[in-house]
């Protein structure tokens, strides 16, 4: 419907404005998958030369929280890393042979981020980093704040 007037019609844009509320409602609810990954509790430790990991690849990183007391979470959900990695990386190995790409020297095309909490002993998070080089897993980045970070 239109509104007229006496210099000409107005359109209604009633219709534009409802979907635009709805696609930047959608997009506000499907955007933050990768916060969710993250635990946001961990106190990581500060380093002055930490940058962002550069990735550019399809698939999405694995990320794994490592808890002050040792434990594992992935997802906001505590895992046992001995089952985790080798689940997550068969997935991976199913899921690049159903989009024929080839694995070379059994090497996993996705980095895995590792976040611990910085009074996590590095004999942990060592443990951690050789069960996923035992997996497949190459690229391995350790996360960090850096001084003037959060």
């Amino acid at each position: 419907m239109t509104a007229q007037t006496s210099e000409g019609v107005e359109p209604n844009l009633t219709p534009i404005l409802d979907m635009v509320f709805q696609l930047i409602t959608f997009f506000m609810l499907v955007i933050n998958f990768k916060g969710a990954s993250m635990d946001l509790s961990l106190q990581l430790p500060v380093l002055g030369s930490a940058r962002p990991l550069e990735y550019n690849g399809k698939l999405e990183p694995l990320m794994l929280n490592l808890d002050a007391q040792g434990g594992v979470q992935s997802f906001g959900r505590p895992v046992d890393i001995q089952d985790f990695v080798p689940h997550e990386a068969k997935m991976l190995k199913l899921q690049l042979k159903a989009l024929g790409t080839p694995i070379t020297d059994g090497e996993l095309p996705v980095p895995v981020i590792i976040r611990a909490d910085k009074t996590v002993d590095f004999a942990t998070v060592l443990k951690v980093i050789r069960l996923c080089q035992t997996e497949g897993y190459r690229q391995i980045a350790l996360s960090a704040m850096t001084k003037g970070g959060p």
